[in-house]
């Protein structure tokens, strides 16, 4: 596998799995040689395979969720890469699965609320345009029944079009990119929370930045200076469930700079 013969690669796992077939490790190593060379059918058979004899394995779950992005089962696709993220995070936080997986998950939900949002944009546009018309008629009747009254009809007419305008910016208004609230985001690196813990002293950090920060930089909170050790350390679920209904709402939000 090293020296890139894929081929033989398969071969060999495909023997050690005709010998040992319940060994899950087998089937996920064979399916990194079918990924490298983009045949990602067998992906996918070997990582379902992999996936009932290990139901744990993080490997296994994101070379799943990879092999139906391809076959733009999205939805499915990314419930497997979820389901890998939370285990590799279990298991090794800082790991660089944890980082790859996420950053495959983030293009992943982009790609998907880049397609919904194209959508609803269109769909919006279309109501607008019949909505608009509907009341231009209104406006051409009224005149004709309402002679003498012609500004008062304009005028009336002139502020359900304002009125229907600011209802469809409010329904576009999700779809829209801002600026991501302080709160959500990581007061070092400034991007929004992915893994967000907590220290005693009140203040959040992503997970894998701080622990970085205290195994490159030194032990203590890099804001308040005090000092800080890894195990003191808690996850901060309620800051993590608010980032991932404002990502769930604002998928614009996974795109990666």
């Amino acid at each position: 596998f090293k020296k890139e013969r894929f081929g033989a690669a398969i071969d060999a796992y495909t023997e050690a799995i005709a010998l040992c077939p319940n060994v899950p490790v087998y089937w996920t190593n064979r399916a990194l040689c079918h990924r490298k060379r983009n045949d990602w059918t067998r992906v996918e058979e070997d990582c379902r395979r992999a996936v009932e004899l290990d139901y744990d394995s993080v490997k296994a779950h994101y070379m799943l969720g990879l092999a139906l992005l391809q076959k733009k089962e999205y939805g499915e696709g990314v419930k497997e890469l979820e389901k890998a993220l939370d285990l590799g995070r279990g298991a090794n936080p800082n790991g660089y699965m944890v980082e790859e997986i996420w950053q495959e998950l983030a293009k992943a939900k982009y790609l998907k609320w880049e397609h919904e949002s194209s959508r609803r944009s269109w769909e919006l546009q279309t109501l607008k345009e019949a909505c608009v018309e509907a009341l231009m008629e209104k406006l051409v009747l009224d005149a004709s029944n309402t002679e003498g009254f012609v500004d008062e009809t304009a005028a009336s007419n002139g502020k359900q079009l304002e009125a229907l305008e600011r209802v469809f910016q409010k329904a576009a208004e999700d779809d829209t990119p801002s600026e991501v609230p302080d709160y959500l985001c990581c007061k070092i690196t400034l991007d929004i929370f992915r893994d967000p813990v907590i220290t005693p002293s009140g203040v959040t950090y992503e997970r894998a930045v701080i622990l970085d920060h205290l195994q490159k930089v030194g032990k203590f909170d890099p804001i308040t200076r005090e000092p800080l050790d890894q195990s003191q350390l808690v996850p901060n679920l309620a800051i993590k469930e608010a980032v991932w209904a404002y990502l769930e709402k604002h998928g614009w939000a996974y795109r990666l700079d």
